[in-house]
């Protein structure tokens, strides 16, 4: 499906009707626009949005909000540059903020569902209007390609977003506005009662953004939130405030648009010396917490959240089995592009590849571990050396410290396993300064469990060799258990293997893709048909999107009387 340039009220709800019918098929579906092809969008858009996101570099971000106390934005340097954005961006105090955003709530939770969604679905459009812009700012500060900055922080989170508005609508929707109810107790005439039924929100919301995608999750918590009557404050990190800041700049002004606060949406910023996320989540009147980032801080987040509502996606120690393949060359391909991708910056990237010791069936013949290996590595080698594409696949390291992470985990590899290939740069034509760095394969005994079995950012992988692809399954999914899994990959050509593992993933809550080697990337997840993340095991709390996601946000109070 494809939206109207512009759309009127009758197209926005054919809109949420699509969407409604989607979730409930799981099926493909979109309204938004996915590629920058010019063909597309035509042939001025993507000039004018690289325009527009250069006339942004060195000035002041404007937007007026409450509680200003000070500037901050110094964190924010380019990955493909090495330099400073030099934009400067407004620092308002977390009290004011929530109570901003408390006031802002009023005749916001007051009003239907209907026009809410309608406010909404046309906020979407508005953000997906400024998408060219966005990417830029998305390559800047997170240090994605082009490309993917232009699908993860465009159609793919906008899909996200409106997901969770649907849900938030068919969780409402399922609560009627009025009832009249009769039943006979010892009296002979029945009593009747009108009962209204009061939708009422939760309080305000603290969306805490993660530096690598800003705007993939913070979409569908910000339409969570929004759809069920409260008030969102977006938490950019300090090193990529841009997106996020655009995003929050465009709801405001359609909520205006639409006759309420935009207090609704507000942006709190912060600089590395002066956080302020636990001042802004502690606070007496955050109610709700969406956060996404490192699993040791979602961890204190969900030990030290009190009664507040909190949703978590953190970090998953993704894995690989191998039992056999059709094509053991294109499996490898496959997983190894996925882990090259984003420099393994994605939460869905594969980290540990367990290889029998005794190797893989591929179609006719078996393959040897060394072998096996060795193709994984000639896989990262070809895609890390293609001077056309393997720039756009790498992308860029968004922090420094992630190289870090490279160099002490090859260090301990050195130590305590085998290096099999070390990391590089990888050369981009484009912007010879970039930091950039391919994987690192580090092969590890099977029990050395702390040295492979937690989540390493950033583009580090091992290789285990085990006895059996059934050991590799026991192992993986125990890590999942223990410490997180949002994506697993199964290759194997026996189905009754694949029918005997399966059960292990699940009971882990460890998503699981079996046997996709081509055509899509294996680590793509689709709004309104994957759930991302399960929420049952320490990879996150939640799902996107479910009912689960959204329905806790809002309480139902009743009123009721005997009918006149």
């Amino acid at each position: 499906m494809t939206a109207p340039a512009t759309q009127t009220r009758s197209d926005r709800r054919k809109v949420l009707e699509a969407a409604l019918e989607a979730v409930r098929l799981r099926d493909q579906f979109s309204p938004f626009k996915e590629s920058p092809s010019k063909k597309l969008h035509g042939e001025a858009a993507p000039r004018l949005g690289e325009e527009r996101f250069q006339a942004r570099l060195g000035k002041p971000f404007e937007l007026d909000q409450p509680g200003e106390i000070g500037r901050v934005g110094e964190a924010e340097i380019s990955p493909y540059t090495r330099k400073p954005l030099g934009i400067d961006y407004l620092r308002c105090d977390p009290d004011a903020l929530i109570k901003a955003a408390r006031a802002a709530m009023g005749s916001w939770a007051a009003t239907s569902p209907d026009t809410r969604a309608d406010v909404l679905i046309e906020m979407l459009f508005e953000l997906e209007k400024d998408t060219f812009e966005t990417a830029h700012a998305t390559m800047h500060t997170a240090g994605q390609g082009f490309v993917m900055a232009f699908s993860g922080s465009g159609a793919n989170a906008l899909d996200r977003g409106l997901e969770a508005l649907v849900y938030g609508y068919k969780a409402q929707m399922d609560v009627p506005d009025t009832a009249r109810w009769t039943k006979r107790f010892l009296d002979p005439e029945p009593v009747t009662l009108d009962k209204r039924y009061h939708r009422v929100p939760l309080g305000p919301a603290a969306i805490v953004c993660c530096a690598t995608f800003p705007l993939w999750n913070a979409y569908p918590a910000l339409t969570a939130n929004l759809m069920t009557g409260n008030a969102a404050i977006l938490k950019p990190h300090p090193s990529s405030i841009l997106p996020t800041a655009m995003a929050v700049a465009t709801c405001r002004r359609v909520l205006e648009r639409a006759g309420f606060d935009p207090n609704l949406v507000l942006l709190a910023t912060d600089s590395p010396d002066h956080p302020v996320t636990k001042e802004l989540i502690s606070h007496p009147d955050c109610r709700i917490i969406d956060y996404t980032g490192s699993q040791r801080f979602g961890t204190w987040i969900e030990q030290n959240a009190g009664d507040r509502l909190v949703f978590t996606e953190t970090a998953g120690c993704n894995s690989v089995v191998f039992h056999s393949a059709q094509d053991f060359e294109k499996a490898a391909g496959a997983v190894v592009r996925a882990m090259s991708s984003f420099s393994s910056q994605m939460c869905t990237a594969p980290q540990n590849y367990f290889i029998p010791r005794s190797g893989v069936r591929s179609g006719d013949r078996v393959i040897a571990y060394e072998e096996a290996v060795q193709i994984l590595v000639s896989a990262i080698d070809r895609i890390a050396g293609d001077n056309a594409t393997g720039s756009a696949v790498c992308a860029t390291v968004q922090a420094e410290s992630t190289l870090g992470n490279v160099e002490e985990m090859t260090a301990r590899g050195e130590r305590e396993g085998r290096i099999l290939r070390r990391a590089s740069p990888v050369a981009n034509p484009d912007y010879p300064d970039a930091r950039t760095c391919s994987p690192v394969l580090i092969e590890s005994e099977p029990d050395n469990e702390d040295f492979y079995g937690e989540e390493r950012f950033g583009p580090i992988g091992f290789v285990i060799p085990v006895e059996t692809a059934e050991e590799g399954v026991e192992r993986a999914t125990r890590q999942a258990r223990s410490r997180g899994a949002i994506s697993s990959y199964l290759y194997s050509t026996d189905e009754d293997f694949i029918e005997k593992a399966l059960p292990a993933y699940i009971a882990a809550g460890a998503s699981v893709s079996v046997n996709i080697d081509g055509g899509m990337p294996v680590n793509f997840m689709a709004a309104y048909s994957d759930y991302h993340v399960t929420g049952l095991n320490p990879a996150g709390n939640a799902s996107l999107t479910d009912l689960a996601f959204v329905a806790p946000r809002f309480r139902v109070v009743q009123t009721r009387r005997k009918a006149g």
